[in-house]
């Protein structure tokens, strides 16, 4: 606690570029997956594929990525961009498959009953399949949020700056409290994205507040 307290700052620094790192790709990772999901959904020739080969992204070590990219997109080794671009690709790998389910769940009669209203692909997409599909893609967005947190710190390795940082300073000092420290406010950022996550989707789902309150 007392090296908490004399490094409050430091911490908060930390924490605030572990979130940027972290919370952008899901962002980002979502507004790919989002077409890739629908495409999957809608062209059952194609949804095999595209779902196995961006889950295969999952499958490529983490550390083998952050060093691999600078040299295929010309960055420095320290450069956030290259943890943003790696951190996108978990993301992408986790929600095309939550937003082709997603989707799929949708029952198949409000569709037809919105098509004989009037909808265009489009419309019925965004007024229609999407919002009855936000919990099943808010229920993955979490999964990829507390796997972002955790993956980002794997970055400290090659020197990039976040809460892994302390501990790869507690492991070469042999000190316990840096990683103490590193490892609640990893949890606590996981939370906090979890909080957001829940909020969002109850938002953008305010039907179902009324029929679980009936």
């Amino acid at each position: 606690m007392d090296w908490f307290t004399s490094h409050v700052d430091e911490v908060w620094q930390l924490a605030l570029e572990h979130a940027y790192l972290a919370g952008l790709p899901l962002l980002i990772g979502l507004a790919l997956a989002l077409p890739l999901g629908w495409a999957a959904k809608r062209y059952r020739w194609l949804g095999p594929p595209l779902i196995m080969g961006t889950s295969l992204l999952y499958t490529l070590p983490s550390l083998a990525v952050f060093i691999l990219l600078p040299g295929i997109l010309g960055t420095q080794i320290l450069d956030p961009v290259n943890v943003l671009v790696a951190m996108t690709l978990y993301t992408v790998a986790l929600l095309v498959r939550t937003v082709a389910d997603g989707l799929a769940a949708v029952p198949s009669e409000v569709e037809m009953s919105a098509t004989a209203m009037g909808y265009r692909p489009f419309a019925l997409l965004l007024k229609v399949e999407l919002p009855l599909a936000v919990p099943v893609i808010a229920a993955g967005l979490r999964v990829a949020a507390v796997s972002n947190v955790s993956i980002v710190s794997v970055a400290a390795i090659i020197g990039v700056q976040q809460l892994g940082s302390l501990f790869t300073d507690g492991f070469n000092r042999a000190f316990l409290a840096p990683i103490f420290v590193g490892i609640i406010a990893c949890v606590v950022l996981a939370l906090l994205f979890d909080v957001i996550i829940i909020s969002v989707a109850r938002m953008l789902t305010p039907w179902a507040a009324a029929r679980r309150a009936s």
